[in-house]
């Protein structure tokens, strides 16, 4: 596999890693069994994924236990990053949103950090963490200075508790301040072929100061796989239901595309998700595409994407066809 290096930490990862969001269950992906996404895990790493990503409020601590089973006996194996800053065990900080019934609060203060890895490194079984995310940024009324936040990754990072600091959904200015107090070796950023967002401001920025950007719901939560109609139903409480491409008339147009796009997939004996992994990663030399799957064929199937060695005229077309339909669709 194609190896990238991440920011100026020294660490090197292939191209594509497994997200572990929808291992976590709960009421937005519903029951999992966990001994499956063990195996999932296993799965990942015997087929050359080394980056594993989870975070505390993944089922409110399940990913992370998942996790830490799964990697009992592996840790040198792979690269591991977890996340800090969404709190539910106190009311301190700014109120973020209710998940599992559940009070969630955005706390990156230096006290709720340390708390936060320190519970983070117990249910992942490990006295390390690879790379360490702010999860959402800290916002009024009880604002954390980055300051402050970057302070004590920094130490924990020299105490060696971590190796490596990230931000995920984050501005330009945010990274700005980060990089201040700090060095900042990757964000984590909403992608897709989607949603491009970031190729605007972020992308570039990113690429200049030598930041890598590990992009997450590139298949926009499995949308984008080709196995998805507009017959499909989501059950109440689906976090799909929140994601506007899967909305009915926007999930028309993108089946429609993704239906047109078979005979690419024929010709390089893929799948449309592979397809569109394969587009993700060719995008940016500084993209690492985070694919989240909790069953061990979802795996395989994304490892197969590095592989393909998408053509250009190939590229260029299925760019293309997303550049129109995104002119197209009501996002």
């Amino acid at each position: 596999m194609t190896i990238m290096k991440i920011g100026k930490s020294g660490i090197k990862t292939p191209r594509i890693s497994m997200g572990t969001w929808a291992i976590g269950g709960g009421t937005w992906w519903g029951d999992n069994d966990d001994s499956e996404s063990i195996y999932a895990i296993h799965c990942a790493i015997e087929n050359g994924i080394r980056w594993i990503d989870t975070a505390p409020v993944y089922g409110l601590g399940h990913s992370e236990e998942v996790v830490g089973k799964a990697i009992k006996g592996r840790r040198n194996q792979v690269i591991l990053s977890t996340k800090c800053g969404l709190n539910w065990e106190s009311t301190k900080g700014t109120y973020h949103k209710i998940i599992d019934n559940t009070a969630i609060y955005r706390d990156l203060s230096a006290k709720g950090i340390r708390r936060d890895v320190e519970e983070s490194l117990k249910r992942l079984g490990t006295d390390y963490i690879d790379i360490l995310y702010t999860h959402w940024q800290s916002e009024e009324p009880e604002h954390i200075p980055i300051e402050e936040t970057m302070g004590e990754l920094m130490k924990m990072k020299e105490e060696g508790k971590i190796r490596a600091i990230g931000a995920s959904n984050v501005n330009i200015a945010h990274i700005g301040e980060y990089m201040k107090f700090g060095q900042l070796d990757v964000i984590q950023e909403k992608y897709s072929i989607l949603d491009r967002k970031a190729e605007m401001l972020m992308l570039p920025f990113c690429e200049t100061y030598n930041i890598s950007v590990q992009a997450y719901s590139p298949l926009e939560q499995g949308l984008l796989t080709g196995k998805v109609s507009t017959e499909t139903k989501l059950r109440a409480g689906d976090v799909r239901n929140n994601n506007i491409w899967w909305q009915l008339a926007n999930r028309g147009l993108v089946t429609s595309m993704l239906n047109s796009w078979k005979p690419i997939a024929d010709k390089y004996n893929c799948t449309i998700g592979d397809l569109v992994i394969a587009w993700t990663v060719k995008r940016s030399k500084n993209i690492n595409v985070l694919c989240g799957a909790r069953k061990a064929e979802q795996v395989r199937e994304n490892v197969k994407a590095e592989f393909i060695g998408l053509k250009e005229s190939d590229y260029d077309r299925m760019t293309k066809e997303a550049d129109n339909l995104l002119k197209r669709s009501k996002c």
